[in-house]
């Protein structure tokens, strides 16, 4: 069994919150979101290939079910029973799995910057390949990863952040054989494809991606109308002054959501 390493911020007898941060992250990507919320007791794990988390075991142990499967293991293990729910975009992915799977241990979920995956078996192929080729990349010269990394669309705004040097210098923390595992087991390539099951889930899910990223509003625009039998159950919400990582570039936003819809 892999060893998860994780932190338990504020009483245990306070409204629990998960939260699961995203590629190149670790559980510390959450510190300033978690300081605005002292109403909350937040549980924060470094996920396979990230941060402190040990894993034993092939590649299969740091794909989407078995992490699953290990995380609601370790709620077991903490007496746990219900937690809500916080995903950044790969930890989105990851919840939203979570959500579906589990519902009855996650009564409220919070995906930020995520997505249901890729809808056909062609685009899940196209990306595997691409994302194989990244990891080859990562391992090679993980430096000039991160670099072309963060040139990405998504995170051009990110790079204007007073923090984005001080948060590169932690993703470098990281081991970089062990992100090249998690990117080929966790790549949006390998997951299986959640938009059928999301038309079934009926737990409220609040959406949150920020203004300046086009693409996961395009996105999360759909996964709000995908059918649903209680439409009020779903909704969205825009960050201002932010792109894909909200919780960097704006955390009173994400904190404001977490303490409303929670």
């Amino acid at each position: 069994m892999s060893d998860y390493h994780y932190t338990i911020d504020n009483d245990r007898t306070l409204p629990i919150v998960l939260f699961l941060h995203g590629f190149l992250g670790s559980s510390e990507d959450f510190d300033s979101v978690v300081a605005l919320l002292p109403h909350h007791c937040c549980l924060r794990i470094d996920l396979p290939g990230h941060g402190n988390t040990q894993v034993t075991g092939g590649e299969d142990a740091y794909a989407i079910a078995p992490t699953a499967i290990a995380i609601v293991d370790l709620l077991d293990h903490l007496n746990i029973p219900q937690a809500y729910l916080v995903g950044y975009s790969m930890g989105g992915r990851l919840a939203l799995y979570l959500a579906l799977h589990y519902c009855d241990r996650f009564p409220k979920v919070l995906l930020e910057s995520a997505s249901p995956g890729l809808k056909t078996e062609a685009e899940r192929v196209a990306r595997r390949d691409h994302d194989f080729q990244l990891a080859k990349r990562l391992e090679s010269d993980f430096p000039k990863f991160l670099a072309d990394w963060y040139n990405q669309p998504l995170f051009q705004s990110l790079k204007h952040h007073p923090d984005f040097e001080n948060m590169v210098q932690k993703r470098l923390k990281n081991n970089p054989m062990e992100l090249a595992k998690s990117l080929r087991a966790m790549s949006t390539g390998m997951q299986p494809s959640l938009w059928k099951k999301l038309k079934y889930y009926q737990n409220p899910l609040l959406l949150v991606v920020g203004e300046r990223d086009r693409k996961f509003i395009t996105i999360n625009q759909e996964m709000v109308l995908a059918d649903i039998a209680i439409p009020s159950l779903r909704s969205m919400q825009i960050a201002p002054n932010a792109g894909h990582n909200i919780h960097l570039e704006n955390p009173e936003f994400i904190a404001s959501c977490i303490h409303h819809f929670f």
